[in-house]
């Protein structure tokens, strides 16, 4: 009998700092019920009997894991030592990204000058704080700027600092994150170099079979936002110290109902409790979204081969 491959996919949040817990999620399907589970949570740190490195290499092998999401960059920007073999190639996409950069810049002044009192009605509508507003409304380079993001243009894009996809992420996030979350996003600012240099010496113990994806939790929930699996408040109530646990327990509850993901009783205690555990899973939904084909397809200049980067796709 011919054994069928099995299907899978793993998600590690290694954000936080050198105290933090990491957690592995492993979602798996099983053909003869067309079903995903949550088949294993794994809790990482360093005990006596297996330090934390060496599980996680151990908790590969066990479930033959073929692919890997992680919240940490997979890629270097342009003008970096590990980038240099792709010189060529980078120096092209951060050229784009800059003459796209120059052109948003441009077509908002004309907005600006052709109809002033139009232009700045929407600047009013943007500034007004609304609870009722609906961030999905517009992406970030459509229509007139906001404030904060023709700020963010302005300040320019650093190839020593920053990576192209960065770029893509302020097209389509850059409001949404900063409404949502009130954080912006540049690859190197979003995680420590503590934790940076710890999953690339991580990295150089997988095996070679172990294919890498980087993924962003708030993204996914964006997208998860964006497609009417979840609400604004659960977003909301991820902030909220009282409301927290509760909001995790509805987001996962409506995940595991419109992703077909089932989870075991003692697995969600540990996602609803643990903030850690909680965007692995996210993490591992994301890569879920790759396997079926239907995550968003970066632009060539955003250099989609060597980031490896997901941004997911749930409608």
């Amino acid at each position: 009998m011919v054994e069928l491959e099995t299907k899978n996919i793993a998600g590690m949040s290694l954000k936080g700092g050198k105290k933090n817990q990491f957690f592995f999620s492993l979602l798996e399907y099983f053909e003869d019920q067309e079903r995903w589970f949550l088949k294993s949570l794994l809790q990482v740190r360093d005990e006596k009997e297996m330090h934390g490195d060496d599980a996680i290499r151990s908790w590969i092998d066990k479930y033959q894991l073929k692919q890997l999401v992680v919240d940490v960059p997979l890629s270097y920007p342009a003008y970096h030592e590990q980038s240099k073999v792709h010189l060529q190639k980078e120096q092209e996409s951060v050229a784009k990204v800059l003459q796209m950069m120059e052109d948003f810049i441009k077509e908002d002044e004309r907005r600006r000058v052709s109809n002033p009192k139009k232009y700045e009605q929407e600047r009013n509508i943007d500034d007004t704080f609304n609870f009722h507003k609906d961030v999905m409304s517009k992406e970030p380079h459509v229509h007139i700027l906001t404030r904060s993001f023709k700020r963010k243009l302005k300040k320019g894009f650093v190839p020593y600092w920053n990576r192209t996809v960065d770029f893509y992420i302020w097209m389509y996030y850059y409001d949404q994150l900063l409404d949502l979350f009130n954080v912006s996003y540049d690859s190197f600012g979003n995680t420590s170099l503590l934790n940076q240099f710890r999953f690339d010496y991580l990295r150089s113990h997988f095996p070679s079979s172990l294919e890498l994806f980087e993924g962003n939790f708030q993204i996914a929930l964006i997208e998860l936002l964006r497609s009417g699996i979840i609400l604004n408040k659960d977003i909301q109530g991820l902030s909220d110290l009282e409301e927290v646990v509760e909001a995790r327990f509805d987001i996962i509850e409506k995940i595991e109902t419109s992703l077909n993901i089932f989870i075991y009783d003692h697995d969600l205690e540990i996602l609803v409790k643990n903030p850690r555990a909680f965007e692995s899973f996210i993490l591992s939904v994301i890569g879920q979204n790759s396997q079926l084909e239907k995550n968003r397809k970066l632009p060539e200049w955003a250099l989609p081969e060597r980031t490896k980067f997901l941004v997911p796709s749930f409608s």
